[in-house]
């Protein structure tokens, strides 16, 4: 099935990215275009892609990120079966998180859907929201 939702990241540094994104958070990298400064990932279904700022093709017009941190404003949730191992390879890095781990539970309806969760800042600041899912609970 093709993911209709693929966030596109416009980094300084693509292969650095790439290593913090594959290294340390479990993606794997699909396919990469080394001229073009491009790469797209993958991790349990969730996909996203890196482009350098400068290499290949840009959106501009004032769309670009000036200054870190990118992506001011939004987080990318991304759903994860275990977030021990990410954990540990972040702490063994020495990266420290933005937010958590906690355990957060979000009104669905006439229930709750519960999130362990952390939130990590990548090399140029975009905020990643990573979770296991903890099931759902009557309110």
């Amino acid at each position: 099935m093709v993911n209709r939702l693929v966030p596109e990241l416009a980094v300084t540094d693509w292969r650095v990215s790439r290593d913090f994104y594959c290294d340390l958070l479990g993606f794997r990298c699909r396919y990469a275009r080394e001229e073009e400064g491009f790469c797209y990932l993958e991790r349990e279904g969730a996909e996203i892609m890196l482009d350098q700022i400068g290499e290949g093709r840009d959106f501009d017009g004032g769309h670009l990120p000036e200054g870190r941190p990118f992506g001011r404003g939004m987080n990318l949730q991304i759903g994860v079966n275990a977030l021990a191992p990410m954990l540990a390879a972040l702490e063994a890095a020495g990266v420290a998180l933005f937010l958590g781990p906690e355990e957060k539970w979000y009104r669905i309806g006439d229930e709750e859907g519960g999130n362990r969760q952390i939130v990590v800042a990548d090399p140029d600041g975009y905020l990643l929201r990573f979770y296991e899912d903890l099931g759902r609970r009557r309110l």
